[in-house]
């Protein structure tokens, strides 16, 4: 399906689980920015762009379905490029109550609840469909998630655009329906790496707009209290050096950072490599943002063209509901009811020498 000349949607076998086809779904604009989504996990492969040597990757990902699967991926479980759901980060102790009945979700991250339990959406195989409009190729993929899965309640139809641009804008629209009131929250996990991983990300330029983050207590886990980011090395209101912050925080960002109490897609951050002249911006919907620097991803995973993972070598920016929103009472959205759509919309904009 082609809808311009060099703008272009193709699809191909990416492998197979448990006897079901996995594909994968390349984008093309007229710009030679090319994106790569596969219906495993409804995940981000692949993002290349031009370069003087050619092309390079700015995402961490693998080109064969096998990389996701292998027991050192599965171990160090960095969700990379996927969409994760129903509910995105962690949720304490992996219970919450609705109208006085408490639920038990399954633990996955100590005893924490995280990014949608052990068989999240990231583990689920999608039933996508490739579309082309004016100025644009995209992808639509959804699944059904049933009551009671991974102890969440109501049965759920989530779905997730993913569209292309001739402006090299990467937009994720996520919905979904429910049968109960239940928690949602989905999100992408890609991991960011603007100089094509050669090197890591502490020549980054990092700005986010927020001047508040949840902090977290003993578990790595919000429970209410918000912080200002005045007088703390988290704080990016004005753009800096990610080595700057590295330096006087011991493992790295991890923070999720409060936005205004708009509903209105906004420009959030923005990130520059300078010595390749790669930038990249960021606007949600969303009231927040999870923003870790990796410090956790194993250095054993590479892609199969050699560009090497690991410790601080991608960043990822999860725009999504407040971690552990079903258990803060002030948190916006955690939950959706069955009279209402849950919605959620982030773009990523990229420019390049």
């Amino acid at each position: 399906m082609i809808i311009e000349e060099f703008m272009k949607v193709s699809k191909q076998e990416f492998g197979t689980i448990d006897g079901q086809d996995v594909h994968l779904y390349t984008l093309e604009n007229v710009n030679g920015m090319v994106v790569k989504v596969t219906s495993y996990g409804a995940t981000i492969t692949s993002v290349s762009i031009p370069c003087a040597t050619g092309r390079k990757e700015i995402v961490c990902g693998f080109d064969t379905l096998e990389g996701y699967l292998s027991d050192e991926y599965r171990a160090n479980a960095p969700y990379f490029g996927s969409t994760v759901g129903r509910f995105a980060s962690r949720i304490k102790d992996g219970k919450f109550k609705i109208d006085g009945k408490e639920y038990k979700l399954a633990t996955n991250d100590g005893p924490n609840h995280l990014h949608g339990g052990i068989k999240g959406f990231d583990k689920r195989i999608w039933d996508a469909e490739e579309f082309a409009d004016e100025g644009e190729v995209g992808i639509r993929l959804s699944i059904e998630s049933p009551d009671m899965e991974e102890g969440f309640p109501g049965k759920v139809l989530p779905r997730v655009t993913i569209i292309l641009d001739n402006n090299n804008q990467l937009h994720f629209l996520y919905e979904a329906f429910t049968t109960q009131r239940t928690p949602i929250s989905m999100t992408n996990h890609c991991y960011w790496n603007l100089s094509g991983f050669e090197e890591t990300i502490h020549n980054h330029k990092a700005q986010v707009f927020a001047e508040n983050y949840l902090k977290p207590d003993a578990t790595n886990v919000p429970v209410g209290e918000i912080a200002s980011v005045e007088g703390d090395p988290a704080d990016l209101r004005k753009s800096k050096l990610f080595k700057d912050a590295l330096n006087e925080l011991p493992t790295g960002f991890e923070h999720y950072f409060v936005f205004d109490n708009r509903k209105d897609l906004r420009k959030v951050a923005a990130f520059e490599h300078q010595e390749s002249g790669t930038s990249m911006t960021l606007s949600t919907t969303e009231p927040g943002m999870l923003f870790y620097s990796g410090y956790y991803t194993s250095d054993k995973l590479k892609r199969e063209n050699g560009d090497r993972f690991g410790r601080y070598r991608g960043f990822c920016c999860e725009t999504h509901r407040y971690p552990n929103g079903p258990n803060i009472p002030y948190s916006p959205g955690a939950f959706t009811h069955p009279d209402e759509k849950y919605e959620s919309y982030t773009v990523f904009g990229f420019n390049w020498k």
